[in-house]
């Protein structure tokens, strides 16, 4: 079955960087788009990034553009999300998702905390 499994959350200070990274297995991966979301607490879940099947287009959400990249590894079916210069506001837990013929699977999360 559709499994996704991120990580490389935690506590960061204001100003870091972030990489995380989504495992994927049980479809073919290099078939589908996939997407990051996050959700802060008391908030809705967003989007943050978008990639494409292949790796060569990419949209990210305005409170994250210039400063976030999504990328991707078809070889090792998996997709990372690097956020730099983080913001307090960049707390939340994140989750991978992936949309498989009209049905979306969901990752576990991973929380990132921006802290000082």
């Amino acid at each position: 079955q559709v499994r996704l499994v991120e990580s490389g959350g935690g506590l960061l200070q204001p100003g870091g960087s972030l990489r995380l990274s989504c495992a994927a297995s049980g479809f073919t991966f290099n078939m589908y788009a996939m997407s990051w979301y996050r959700q802060a607490p008391g908030k809705e879940r967003e989007l943050v990034a978008t990639i494409n099947y292949n790796g060569e287009s990419a949209n990210y959400a305005n409170s994250v553009a210039g400063r976030c990249t999504i990328s991707r590894d078809n070889t090792k079916n998996t997709v990372y999300l690097q956020i730099n210069s983080l913001k307090p506001e960049d707390t939340a837990v994140y989750y991978c998702q992936v949309i498989i013929l009209l049905q979306t699977y969901w990752g576990q999360g991973t929380q990132v905390t921006v802290s000082s």
